[in-house]
C-alpha cells in the first residue's frame, strides 16, 4: 500500500487528533488549526480533510480526495470547482449520511413536540402560579396520523425522516428538481409546489444554500400554506426571508415555527426571531451528538480504507 500524504484541519479534540495520528500511521499526516489554514498550500499533499481553502484544493496538482467533514459543501459548489476536480480524477466526499440521523430525530421530535403542545406545557411550567390546562391543553393537542408534510430537499436528511415517520400515518411530499415515484413519498417537481403547499400541516426546509436557494421559503409561498402550518428550517438561514416568516407567524399564516438556523449565526440577542409568536429556536445544534466526532472520524476512515484500495466507488457520500 502505497503511504499518503494526507492534510487535515478538521476541528477535533486532542483525543480525535490521537486518534486520527494512530489510525493513518502507516502514512504521512499533517494536522494544522483551523483558524491558521486559510491560505495553507496543499501541493504535495494527496488527501484533504476538514474545510480546506477551496482555492488551495483547486490549485493543488497532487490532490486526490477532498474528504470535506460537513454536509453542507457551499464553498465548494461551483460548477467551476466541480467539473474541474472531476475531470483530473479527484474524489470529493461530505458528510451528509453521518449527520442525516441526528437531523432526522431532532426534526422528529420538534414536529412531535409542536404537535403535541409541549412547549406551551413548559411555557406553563415557567409561571409563578402554573395552571392546570386539561381540557386547554387536550383539546388543541393533536395526532400526526393522517396530516401531509412536505419537505423542500430530497437528501439524506429527508430520507431518513420518511423512514422515521413510516409509523405515523403521514402523507409525505418531497420536491426535487423533476417528479418521480418514490415508495412512501410523493416527489413533486417546482410547478407542482402552489398545489401542494396549501394541503400542507407542515413544511420542513432542508434546502442547501447556494445561488438558487436564496430567500426560496418568501412571502409569497408562506402565503399558499394552509392556514397555521407549522415550519421547520435545518438547512440554511439564507433559504428563507425571514422578515417575511415573522410577519407569517405574526398574523397567523404560519402557525408555530421551528428554526434550527438562521441568518446570522450566532442570531444576536437583540434580533426580533427571538421575540417573534411561537418561534422556537436552537443554536444549530440539529446535527450533533455527543459523539459526532467519532462518527466523522469513523466516516474518514472508512472512506481511507477504500481510498487505499483504489475502490472510490464504496466511498460514502461521494458527491
Amino acid at each position: 500500500m502505497a503511504t499518503l500524504k494526507i492534510w487535515s484541519n478538521a476541528e477535533l479534540s486532542e483525543q480525535g487528533r490521537e486518534r486520527l495520528r494512530a489510525a493513518t500511521a502507516q502514512h504521512e499526516l499533517t494536522q494544522v488549526d483551523a483558524d491558521s489554514s486559510a491560505t495553507a498550500d496543499l501541493g504535495g499533499f494527496d488527501v484533504a480533510f476538514g474545510q480546506p481553502n477551496a482555492a488551495a484544493c483547486a490549485q493543488s496538482d497532487s490532490l486526490r480526495w477532498l474528504a470535506i467533514n460537513t454536509a453542507g459543501i457551499t464553498r465548494y459548489d461551483t460548477p467551476e470547482f466541480r467539473e474541474n476536480f472531476a475531470a483530473r480524477g479527484g474524489v470529493f466526499t461530505n458528510m451528509g449520511s453521518a449527520f442525516a440521523e441526528p437531523c432526522a430525530q431532532h426534526l422528529l421530535a420538534m414536529i412531535l413536540a409542536l404537535n403535541r403542545k409541549l412547549p406551551d406545557s413548559w411555557a406553563d411550567q415557567q409561571k409563578p402560579s402554573p395552571p392546570w390546562a386539561y381540557n386547554a391543553r387536550r383539546n388543541v393537542s393533536d395526532l400526526l396520523t393522517g396530516q401531509t408534510v412536505l419537505i423542500l430537499s430530497f437528501g439524506k436528511i429527508a430520507r431518513r425522516l420518511i423512514e422515521l415517520s413510516q409509523p405515523f400515518g403521514l402523507k409525505i411530499y418531497a420536491l426535487r428538481r423533476r417528479a418521480y415515484s418514490e415508495a412512501g413519498v410523493h416527489i413533486i417537481a417546482e410547478e407542482q409546489l402552489s398545489t401542494v403547499l396549501p394541503q400542507v400541516d407542515h413544511l420542513v426546509n432542508i434546502l442547501p444554500h447556494n445561488a438558487s436557494t436564496d430567500y426560496y421559503v418568501n412571502a409569497r409561498r408562506l402565503a399558499l400554506l394552509k392556514r397555521g402550518a407549522r415550519f421547520y428550517n435545518i438547512g440554511r438561514g439564507s433559504t428563507v426571508d425571514q422578515n417575511a416568516l415573522m410577519d407569517a407567524l405574526r398574523d397567523g399564516t404560519v402557525g408555530e415555527a421551528y428554526l434550527d438556523v438562521t441568518e446570522p449565526e450566532p442570531l444576536p440577542p437583540e434580533h426580533p426571531l427571538w421575540r417573534t409568536p411561537n418561534c422556537y429556536i436552537t443554536s444549530h445544534t440539529g446535527g450533533g451528538h455527543r459523539h459526532t466526532e467519532r462518527d466523522l472520524i469513523d466516516h474518514f476512515l472508512t472512506n481511507l480504507t477504500s481510498f487505499e484500495q483504489g475502490d472510490a466507488e464504496a466511498m460514502r457520500d461521494r458527491l
